[in-house]
């Protein structure tokens, strides 16, 4: 089995190719890896599936938005945030049909803030809301057996950053994120939002 690890330097990216690398072949691909990709560009996403050709799953474990109030974010910083979280995302999916076996997934990622919004976060909500929607509407299209989800965690317990601004939030742990991505792979669901709240 060869699965693809979009934002595998990144903290949940790390976790997901440790939980998968037992699965199989494991190629972890982000800004600096020797595949590189911005998902921000169709022209780099076209290269990067040419240079891995076939495989049979991909995980994305990426979205960089603006976290700002409603009052001071700019258009910009929306069509930034959706465009790299969101649009970058679908278009993983648009041009990975074609090189993905039979039977193969995509299991993509979001986050607590589609359903549970903070205060400055109303970027994120938009871009998670957005995926979610779009793995329910692709699950009904993707051809040749092909399955799609999302993985949608609150903040990680590792992610001490960000736990300022989530106060009363339930932490999951990296693994346990990690885990939700195998269970989207190796299982036959197609069209879910596996939350861990």
């Amino acid at each position: 089995m060869k699965i693809v690890v979009i934002g595998s330097t990144g903290l949940i990216g790390r976790f997901v190719v440790d939980a998968l690398t037992p699965l199989g072949e494991v190629i972890g691909i982000s800004r600096t890896t020797p595949i590189k990709v911005d998902v921000k560009d169709p022209v780099s996403i076209k290269g990067m599936y040419k240079s891995i050709e076939k495989f049979d799953h991909l995980a994305s474990c990426i979205g960089k938005v603006t976290f700002k109030s409603i009052l001071d974010i700019s258009y910009d910083e929306y069509l930034a945030s959706v465009k790299d979280k969101a649009i970058g995302q679908v278009e993983l999916v648009r041009e990975g049909i074609e090189h993905m076996n039979d039977g193969g997934s995509f299991t993509l990622m979001t986050g607590i803030l589609a359903r549970n919004p903070i205060p400055a976060g109303s970027a994120a909500s938009l871009a998670n809301g957005a995926i979610e929607s779009f793995t329910k509407a692709a699950s009904i299209e993707l051809p040749r057996g092909i399955r799609i989800n999302t993985v949608s965690p609150s903040v990680l317990v590792e992610a001490t950053s960000y736990h300022s601004a989530f106060p009363g939030f339930h932490q999951v742990t990296g693994k346990e994120v990690a885990d939700a991505y195998v269970k989207a792979i190796t299982g036959k669901m197609t069209g879910e939002v596996f939350t861990l709240d």
